[in-house]
């Protein structure tokens, strides 16, 4: 199964092409607002756009022309909440889908027990929704969602509503059952996109900005949301002989083991922990120098994450207590030329 998919949404500032292979997960990330469930309700075809065109493994889901309704798209969608059928029990809920296909009432049941037990949940066959915690709740509409035979599954922040202690149990579930399985998971979570997906697609501003395998994502960003994932600090601009130079004049020096072409579109990467901060602009061995403006302090320990806007240093507490660092106050950040890494966007 592959998908090819373009729409675009005028009043949502909403243009994306999005692509698909045969059996991958992919991890759809961004800020809020930035048209992440927008995708999933035109795939699903809860949208439609002004625009564009969808193919779900040859078969015209949408374009100029025709429109294929939201319940022979062979898609599921399963959301935040579980929404259960509140009057049937667990093991109707999950038949629900292969009755309205046509399945005779035995058969249906089967298949619903069969994936009850793929997903743990055969236990709560008999009950009824209002019996069950959060995650059982989601497990259950995972079974449901399956046993549809979808041919693409589509997952809404799946585990946003589970507690810190039902959310593992539930993403260690996904992980077995979409092994091998065309899947598209929006969520928050560096850790969903670590463990479920094959690939990982940033959509800020109604627009793709990134994508690309999840390592590779995560350990090179090249958009803002995604180091603030990494937890890394990001500066974007083009390229000068040695490093970056941004559109707001900072220069920043790396040590690279190749040289690009100047003018080029390119990402500088730079932990925060290799972020030193001072009162005065230092001097000495070779490094680069930013003023900031501190914005916040987040004390974690023996540590505290010093940040000015998007950029963020990390050091002692201590060292922080002896600059007398407070919200507003103008200092320098300062990193060694080692420690950035330039990446073409």
């Amino acid at each position: 199964m592959s998908l090819r998919c373009s729409a675009r949404i005028e009043t949502r500032n909403f243009d994306v092409r999005f692509s698909l292979s045969a059996g991958e997960t992919v991890a759809v990330m961004g800020p809020n607002g930035a048209g992440k469930s927008t995708l999933l309700g035109v795939l699903a075809g809860l949208l439609r756009p002004d625009s564009g065109s969808a193919a779900l493994d040859g078969r015209t889901l949408y374009d100029d022309d025709a429109w294929l309704a939201p319940h022979v798209r062979g898609i599921a969608l399963l959301a935040q909440d579980a929404l259960l059928f509140p009057h049937l029990s667990v093991l109707e809920n999950v038949a629900f889908g292969p009755r309205s296909a046509g399945v005779p009432r035995s058969a249906a049941r089967q298949a619903a027990l069969r994936w009850l037990r793929e997903v743990d949940a055969d236990d709560l066959a008999q009950r009824r929704p209002a019996n069950l915690s959060g995650g059982q709740a989601q497990r259950v509409a995972v079974a449901r969602a399956l046993a549809a035979e979808p041919a693409l599954l589509l997952l809404d922040e799946p585990l946003a509503a589970l507690d810190i202690s039902m959310a593992p149990l539930l993403r260690r579930t996904l992980r077995r059952v979409l092994a091998g399985r065309s899947a598209i998971i929006v969520t928050h979570d560096i850790v969903d996109a670590l463990l479920l997906a094959d690939r990982v697609v940033i959509i800020d501003g109604g627009r793709i900005v990134e994508e690309g395998p999840t390592r590779s994502v995560l350990e090179r960003p090249r958009s803002s949301f995604a180091a603030g994932l990494a937890g890394v600090n990001l500066l974007t601009g083009a390229t000068i002989p040695g490093g970056l130079l941004t559109p707001s004049g900072i220069q920043l020096a790396a040590l690279q083991d190749q040289d690009f072409p100047p003018g080029e579109e390119a990402a500088a990467v730079f932990s925060p922990r290799a972020v030193s901060v001072h009162r005065l602009r230092p001097t000495g061995s070779p490094r680069n120098v930013l003023p900031v403006t501190i914005t916040d302090l987040e004390q974690h320990g023996a540590r505290t994450t010093v940040r000015a806007g998007h950029l963020s240093a990390e050091i002692t507490t201590a060292s922080a207590a002896e600059l007398d660092l407070l919200p507003g106050a103008e200092v320098y950040f300062s990193v060694k030329s080692a420690e950035v890494s330039i990446y073409l966007r």
